[in-house]
């Protein structure tokens, strides 16, 4: 297939461009960084791939290079681990939802339109809760992070009016190399771990091969639309969560992180972790889709070596 790709080079992306890559797709990679996306994508590595320059808030003649494409990925967005200024704050919302509302009228005026567009979203969409479990069909919350996934998600609906199916990914916390999981793990180095803020607060989460592997599977399967919860279906308090890091680190968890810590080490974006919702992924695990990492120790274990 040709698939295009936006947010390649992040976290997600460039895992996903790698498996897609081995397994010999071409895939166009929208990018606002061609140098370092040659720096991440060497041609010698990968052949079948091409690098488009495009701002993704403004039209342009990259929105004519998705004529063609079987799928097309939209994981874009300004970082949200960052201090939360209104002008970071206006990046955070117009990078994804101007950003989307022209990958979909780039995907509208397309002669030859894709099958399906796979777009990001977070499970910021719920707001925050200690006590509430939340479903894709769970109402949206009003803070700010909510209002932002869903004027995300609003825009990327649009192109169903065209014909193309969509499959909205709702995010938990990804685990991997770097990320937020990579902020957490240096306290714990220093043998100075342990539970981060109070200790209740849910954290949903999900390894990065089965967000990537969801991902394939929203671009393969016709039988796939609308909301999933990308998320492992064994979401844990944060407490828990130090407590098995501790373990498979072999370091002690034993000296709480003030959320000030936290709240330096990523920002405004420190609520996120701080105050968490417990996301379980009920319809994703509905079209049976096989977790290759459901509980949070083996996925740290594969991730700390």
């Amino acid at each position: 297939m040709q698939i295009a790709i936006t947010g390649a080079t992040g976290l997600v992306g460039s895992r996903l461009v790698e498996k897609l890559n081995s397994e010999g797709h071409r895939i166009l990679v929208l990018t606002r960084n061609p140098d370092k996306a040659k720096r991440v994508f060497p041609s010698s590595a990968f052949s079948n791939l091409e690098i488009i320059k495009y701002t993704p808030q403004e039209s342009g003649d990259w929105q004519q290079k998705i004529s063609g494409c079987d799928a097309v990925v939209n994981l874009a967005g300004e970082p949200i681990a960052e201090r939360w200024t209104p002008q970071h704050q206006q990046a955070i919302r117009e990078s994804r939802q101007i950003g989307t509302k022209k990958l979909v009228e780039a995907i509208a005026m397309a002669e030859n339109k894709p099958q399906v567009l796979i777009s990001g979203s977070a499970i910021g969409y719920y707001g925050t809760s200690e006590t509430t479990a939340f479903e894709e069909t769970s109402p949206p919350g009003d803070d700010f992070l909510a209002q932002v996934c869903q004027e995300w998600e609003t825009e990327a609906r649009k192109v169903t009016e065209v014909g193309v199916r969509l499959v909205i990914l709702r995010i938990g916390i990804v685990l991997a190399n770097g990320g937020a999981l990579g902020k957490m793990i240096g306290p714990f180095k220093m043998f100075a771990g342990g539970p981060i803020g109070s200790g209740k607060q849910w954290f949903s989460w999900i390894h990065r091969e089965d967000l990537v592997n969801l991902i394939c599977q929203g671009i393969e399967r016709a039988d796939m639309s609308g909301v999933y919860n990308a998320t492992s279906p064994n979401p844990v308090r944060m407490g828990q969560l130090c407590q098995i890091l501790g373990e498979v680190m072999n370091r002690p968890c034993w000296l709480p992180v003030p959320d000030f810590v936290l709240e330096v080490l990523l920002g405004d974006g420190a609520k996120v972790v701080l105050e968490g919702q417990q996301v379980i992924p009920q319809k994703t695990q509905s079209v049976g889709f096989n977790y290759q990492y459901p509980d949070l120790k083996p996925a740290l274990a594969a991730i700390i070596v």
